[in-house]
């Protein structure tokens, strides 16, 4: 028998001695090199039962190496992974041997265990290992590529084994859609909240980690971002996810659900903080469908547009209010960095052009006591731009917008119904507007639906008749059945919000709580101006007068649309002689 070579550039393989004290001829050839007995079960595979396991796959292919005279035997094993794609650490160990040349022989069970993309597989199976001269045997399936298809059948074999998880997959998509629409959450909760031991399908509020959530948020209403909020967490020493994780599975009474804490327990790093500020479940909601794929091919999850989603309100305890999650996410897509000179303009982010829309640039330098810290147009670049300047300094700012706060607070709190009041005469015109819209919206999709109950009915008629197909009969009924679906969907919806429309809107009643919130304004720090700002418009200066005139408007959150003189009026500000006041 021919000795074992030993290869320095692969891993040590033990070989099995034939069974057969004559070695087979056919196997003679391939002694000098390696043969790969190729292993792989992906989870839809291991429900089927024991006939694919590992351990089943392994046994048989040893068996039949050993029945044919393959000694020097290399064993890959890819558990948990999906035939699909051949993105499998096994596999492409293999593939890389194949290329040094140093594979004689590649066997697997059958070959959907080699892969069930069918181009693929037949790509590696007809062009790649023969110019590798490697022989390829999937045994149940009779598949040896130096003696040929015993059968013929290996193309359409490939074939089915690709319709099987396109086939799962559907099944699966069909599954996970009906759950999604029912208001199920569709994965595990996350960092802030845990199932509920009474109903796996409902989360509650994790007390060890509800608090950091909380934190993380009013942190970035408070002007930080993400990086900023890691170290931070970071120098307070506090558990990171996993960590937290490791720390409540201690006293688990099954060794095996203990996690392990990690090496840096509180390095917090800025992706885990700014996935936390998306999540839109701590408001309190459930949202499926966030994200989805193109094929079962591709990895590849894409986000959903908004409207794609299916949102349900108030399925668990919400950790922040709608307001504050919605505040965040208008400030991260204002970028705020800190300048050379370590400071960071309080208004960053929130200051526009009106004239082209542009944000103002914070400006400052080292040399700068502060009072020369300004804004200006991005658009300007020192005279080069397509805009003027819309210069102003942050000390004014500052100044006006904390008198505008204040006096705003104060016609507030003076009269609170009176502004409610004043509020809803407001928004009544445009209420009542959308309200109108969504209702004819609703009688125009009961009407389709009512409609389509008629064609469905006729469509039936037509295929008893024999006047349609019945290729054609399920094609049409299964089109107007998912126009159905989505009609009442829709409707469901609608009414839903119109609901909401025609109540008091929680706008009012935030803005409120805000101004009872901050009694007392002293100065103005990023937390509050967050709070209450929504944008500031900086328009260019007048100087026809002989003095400097700059108009700034300021829209607040929540009511940035109230046609109220101390809300809407925008503030002006005139300058003399290096000696300014405001009007």
């Amino acid at each position: 028998m021919t000795q074992t070579q030993i290869h320095a550039t692969i891993s040590p393989c033990t070989p099995i001695l034939s069974a057969d004290p004559t070695v087979k001829e056919d196997a003679m050839l391939d002694q000098q090199k390696i043969t790969i007995l190729y292993c792989r079960l992906s989870n839809e595979d291991a429900l089927d039962g024991e006939s694919n396991s590992i351990q089943n796959q392994k046994e048989f292919l040893t068996r039949y190496a050993a029945e044919h005279g393959y000694t020097n035997l290399k064993i890959l094993v890819d558990d948990g992974y999906t035939g699909t794609n051949f993105d499998r650490p096994g596999v492409q160990e293999g593939f890389a041997l194949v290329k040094q040349g140093l594979v004689g022989c590649w066997l697997v069970k059958d070959l959907s265990r080699f892969g069930r993309d069918y181009l693929t597989v037949g790509q590696y199976t007809d062009i790649i290992f023969p110019s590798y001269d490697v022989r390829f045997i999937a045994v149940n399936d009779g598949v040896d590529s130096e003696r040929g298809d015993s059968d013929g059948f290996a193309a359409i074999r490939n074939l089915f084994n690709e319709w099987y998880p396109r086939d799962t997959s559907k099944k699966v998509r069909v599954v996970f859609r009906q759950k999604g629409t029912s208001g199920k959450h569709l994965g595990k909760p996350p960092y802030g909240y845990r199932t509920d031991p009474a109903d796996k399908d409902h989360w509650i509020i994790d007390e060890d980690a509800a608090p950091v959530v909380k934190r993380i948020f009013d942190l970035a209403i408070d002007g930080k971002g993400p990086e900023q909020i890691a170290r931070i967490l970071e120098k307070d020493k506090v558990l990171t996810t996993k960590a937290l994780y490791a720390k409540q599975s201690e006293n688990h009474p099954d060794p095996k659900k203990r996690k392990k804490m990690p090496e840096r327990p509180y390095h917090w790093i800025g992706q885990s903080v700014a996935g936390i500020l998306e999540r839109m479940e701590y408001t309190g909601c459930t949202c499926n469908f966030k994200t989805y794929s193109k094929s079962y091919k591709l990895k590849k999850r894409i986000p959903n547009a908004i409207e794609d989603m299916c949102i349900f309100p108030d399925t668990q305890e919400a950790i922040v209010s709608q307001a504050q999650w919605d505040r965040v996410q208008e400030l991260r897509k204002n970028k705020r960095r800190p300048t050379k000179a370590q400071r960071q303009g309080l208004f960053s982010g929130l200051l526009l052009c009106p004239d082209c829309g542009n944000k103002l640039h914070f400006a400052t330098c080292k040399s700068f006591d502060g009072k020369q810290d300004h804004y200006v147009c991005s658009s300007y670049k020192s005279g080069r731009g397509t805009c003027s300047a819309h210069y102003i300094r942050e000390d004014v700012l500052r100044e006006l917008v904390l008198e505008r706060i204040r006096a705003v607070n104060t016609y507030i709190r003076q009269d609170v119904e009176g502004f409610q009041e004043e509020w809803l005469q407001c928004r009544r015109s445009d209420q009542e507007r959308n309200i109108r819209e969504d209702r004819k919206r609703v009688e125009q999709a009961k009407k389709r639906l009512a409609d389509l109950d008629v064609l469905l009915s006729r469509l039936y008629e037509d295929f008893v008749l024999g006047d349609l197909s019945k290729e054609r009969y399920k094609k049409m009924t299964a089109d107007y059945e998912a126009e159905q679906e989505r009609l009442k969907l829709e409707i469901e919806v609608t009414e839903e919000w119109l609901e909401t429309q025609e109540t008091m809107s929680a706008d009012v009643d935030a803005f409120v709580a805000l101004t009872q919130k901050y009694v007392d304004v002293p100065e103005l720090t990023p937390t509050i101006v967050n709070e209450y700002i929504k944008k500031i418009e900086v328009f260019a200066p007048d100087k026809s007068s002989g003095k400097r005139v700059q108009k700034v408007k300021i829209y607040f959150n929540f009511v940035d649309d109230v046609e109220i003189p101390v809300i809407s009026e925008p503030v002006v500000t005139k300058s003399t002689l290096g000696r300014r006041k405001t009007a």
